[in-house]
């Protein structure tokens, strides 16, 4: 079982890893909570349950309703392995297979946000309960955690909400570098895309300053902000902010794409300026496409971005160094042609997607033994205990 808030979310990322567990043999289900995506979900053929359940919601009799469903389907469906996506199905599945024992349990925290870093009084009280929770559902025999940077794991492991020898390293959902593949840059003046939910955390008001003081430099570009915002996250952009800085002419704004390959295509440097990740996707898939990526020195972003080789890491909140970065590729095809191709080639060796999802794949046959085919040795997935920087212990 997939456990998810968001069909979207599932069909977007998770989709190709749901199927690979179907090919060598696994009956696959998905809980989520249905939206327009739940139907699609049901014609590729997984069986899907309805799950009422808010990203957002923090009302205490709302959230044990949620998790009253989760405990109910684990009992009547008892599964062999769940597989849980983001906090509140880490916490309400890792919670709920303490009361099934014979469940192996997969958890992927794809990244710490909001919930850890945000300093304002309702995500510091949000943290506190969190602590307690997630060291319950996370510090059980037959469970494997999954972080996407070193730096997140042992963030959790300073925490002592998981074991480290419990952790293991998987690096983004992968690419299907089949279609995201270089194309020519456009012609003309250069485009600077921002792909990214519409948040304040993806560094938009930094890409906003930069793209106001490169204009008064006199640097010729487009500056593009490709998403939507997320009505669900505090950090959403408001739709009358968005709409204000295009009539000022300050950026364009291309909404929600179902083409990226597209858009990528129609760029010719990426940025994303976020204040953490675990490992973006959107960075992903622009080093595949061959762009020239400028990103901020943060988790997550690191982990696709090397500096000076494939893009230029900046200081995550600041407009100068973005501004001066940007300028620098807009104003030189040839390090950006260079850039791009490095970028490919890091794409190819470290985030291909049949790679990634042989290093899930293994998690999975190591919880549930001789009742998988043995996928084949896969080194790529490594505990976070091994080559871990040493970090400040977590606060609340």
């Amino acid at each position: 079982m997939f456990l998810v808030t968001e069909d979207f979310s599932f069909w977007a990322r998770r989709r190709p890893l749901a199927r690979k567990a179907e090919e060598i043999g696994a009956e696959v289900w998905v809980m989520t909570c249905p939206g327009p995506f739940a139907e699609k979900l049901k014609g590729e053929g997984f069986r899907v349950i309805p799950w009422l359940v808010s990203r957002s919601s923090l009302n205490p009799l709302h959230e044990l309703y949620s998790f009253l469903q989760v405990l109910k389907a684990f009992r009547s469906l008892r599964p062999d392995l769940v597989h849980h996506f983001a906090l509140k199905p880490v916490v309400y599945g890792g919670l709920a297979a303490r009361m099934c024992k014979e469940i192996r349990c997969v958890y992927s925290i794809v990244g710490l946000g909001q919930a850890f870093t945000s300093p304002n009084w309702t995500m510091r009280t949000v943290r506190r309960l969190l602590r307690p929770l997630l060291r319950v559902a996370l510090k059980r025999e037959g469970s494997t955690t999954i972080l996407q940077n070193r730096e997140n794991c042992q963030f959790l492991v300073d925490w002592e909400v998981v074991r480290a020898e419990h952790c293991v390293l998987i690096s983004g959902s992968g690419v299907n570098t089949s279609d995201f593949t270089p194309k020519p840059e456009p012609e003309g003046v250069p485009v600077v895309i921002l792909p990214g939910r519409m948040l304040w955390e993806k560094g938009i008001q930094e890409f906003i300053g930069a793209a106001e003081m490169l204009r008064t430099r006199g640097v010729s570009a487009r500056f593009v902000l490709v998403g939507e915002p997320d009505s669900d996250h505090s950090s959403s952009i408001p739709l009358t902010q968005l709409h204000e800085w295009v009539t000022r002419g300050v950026v364009e704004w291309w909404g929600q794409q179902g083409d990226m390959p597209g858009v990528f295509a129609r760029s010719n440097v990426v940025c994303l300026p976020s204040y953490g990740e675990g490992v973006p996707k959107a960075l992903i898939e622009a080093a595949s496409s061959g762009r020239a990526i400028v990103a901020s020195d943060v988790p997550g972003c690191r982990e696709v971005v090397r500096h000076r080789e494939n893009g230029l890491l900046v200081p995550a909140r600041s407009i100068e160094p973005l501004a001066d970065a940007l300028s620098r590729l807009i104003q030189d095809a040839a390090l950006r042609g260079r850039m791009g191709a490095c970028g490919r080639e890091i794409a190819l060796s470290k985030f291909g997607e049949e790679l990634v999802l042989a290093q899930f794949l293994e998690v999975y046959r190591n919880l549930l033994g001789h009742r998988l085919p043995n996928v084949g040795s896969v080194a790529a997935h490594s505990p976070c205990r091994e080559e871990a920087p040493t970090l400040p212990h977590a606060t609340t």
